[in-house]
């Protein structure tokens, strides 16, 4: 998985021309995207799961309560 998005930032890169390389607007958003995909190979932590599995549970809950 995590070979497919590095090639397809290489391909990204590989498609720019000089004129693309100066413009500032442009190195900007070369930049957003590279950080935008080193954030999405992030992890997702162990706390944010747990939070997210207790309000899974509370929703199971009230909807067990409504009934």
């Amino acid at each position: 998985m995590t070979s497919r998005k590095n090639e397809q930032i290489d391909g990204q890169r590989a498609e720019l021309r000089a004129s693309d390389i100066m413009d500032p607007n442009s190195q900007i958003g070369v930049r957003l995207r590279s950080l935008y995909a080193a954030v999405q190979e992030e992890a997702i932590p162990d706390r944010f799961l747990d939070l997210l599995e207790k309000l899974d549970q509370a929703e199971l809950a009230s909807a067990k309560a409504a009934k």
